[in-house]
């Protein structure tokens, strides 16, 4: 249900929210409104939704001095999670390893001709 309210904007706030529908990321300055609500739901929500406790991990990080980073090594964690899927595709389906390889070879043989 909608009810219809009243709701007192700062000019700036208000510019900022009718910027907002004019570039289409929202349909109007009621939406815009009710999307802070929603957001501030899910703040004051915090602790149970995990996804906020996620990214306020990420805020808090990102403030990090530089020498207190967690270094990132992209081609490591790519390396480790390929290694994970194969042990894991293996426990599942041990069988369909072979299958998939063989048919694989098969298709490449036929596709060589």
């Amino acid at each position: 249900m909608n009810v219809k309210n009243t709701v007192m904007l700062s000019d700036e706030d208000l510019r900022y929210a009718e910027e907002l529908v004019e570039d289409g990321r929202f349909a109007s300055v009621s939406d815009v409104v009710s999307a802070g609500l929603a957001r501030i739901r899910m703040l004051d929500r915090g602790s149970d939704d995990p996804l906020a406790g996620m990214a306020d991990e990420i805020r808090r990080r990102a403030r990090l001095p530089e020498d207190q980073r967690i270094p990132w090594d992209g081609q490591a964690m790519a390396e480790k999670l390929k290694e994970r899927l194969a042990e894991r595709f293996k426990k599942e389906a041990p069988d369909a390893v072979h299958d998939h390889a063989a048919s694989a070879r098969r298709s490449r043989s036929l596709s060589d001709r």
